[in-house]
């Protein structure tokens, strides 16, 4: 799954990535939770847009705001009745430059951060919906997730999809409605175009949010991953 990630990166590398008509103004993230405003790209009319959407996506025929999954499974999206008007019209990208993950060892957990090796920033697959709440038109987005590659398995056995930056145009372009012709592309990320390392506490409040969740801790990634793939 994705429960928690970060995006640091200036508006400028954000919008050359993403071929964006101008520098969006990004605050700097670093423990993005769900039901927080999360930075996503979308197609409008104009082009390519940045929006804020709220994490966690209701579905344009709920009756309240109780229901919102934050993440979506690939293998299912394209059926499920939550997900399914968006996998064909509301594709999104939702910019990262990482993300956590927790291994389970007994009643602990520890925390892991992943990212790619050159720590450039990159997209998520997501899907994005407008629900007719109360007050107004609510706009919310999910995370796809696939299968865990061999870097994150240790951890957890699902990952968030990453997109390559050429598949980009493909999957935003909501001509194209026919969601299981796009699900080749939903699958699990470069394990040698990733790395891992384990970090510490603070990155389990959503209330910290700033560089330090990303500090390394002492022990390092490669004994717990060791110790995790000796007891499966």
């Amino acid at each position: 799954m994705c429960g928690r990630f970060y995006l640091f990166s200036t508006g400028a590398v954000v919008a050359d990535l993403f071929d964006l008509a101008g520098a969006p103004d990004l605050a700097a993230r670093f423990n993005i939770a769900p039901s927080q405003p999360v930075a996503v790209v979308r197609l409008s009319e104009h082009g390519r847009e940045l929006v804020p959407l709220r994490w966690g996506l209701i579905p344009s025929w709920a009756k309240d705001a109780k229901f919102a999954p934050i993440n979506a499974r690939s293998e299912t999206a394209a059926d499920k009745p939550t997900f399914r008007h968006a996998m064909r019209k509301r594709r999104c990208l939702v910019p990262a430059d990482g993300f956590y993950e927790w291994m389970r060892r007994g009643k602990a957990k520890q925390p892991f951060c992943f990212r790619l090796h050159d720590d450039q920033p990159f997209a998520f697959a997501g899907l994005w919906e407008r629900w007719e709440g109360p007050a107004g038109p609510v706009e919310t987005c999910c995370i796809l997730t696939t299968e865990a590659n061999e870097l994150v398995r240790p951890v957890h056995d699902r990952m968030p999809v990453m997109l390559e930056r050429q598949y980009f145009g493909q999957w935003l372009d909501s001509t194209e409605q026919d969601a299981e012709a796009l699900t080749w592309m939903l699958r699990p990320y470069r394990a040698d175009a990733m790395r891992a390392y384990s970090v510490g506490s603070l990155v389990n409040s959503p209330k910290n949010d700033d560089a330090q969740c990303l500090e390394p801790v002492p022990r390092p990634v490669e004994h717990c991953l060791a110790s995790a793939n000796a007891s499966n």
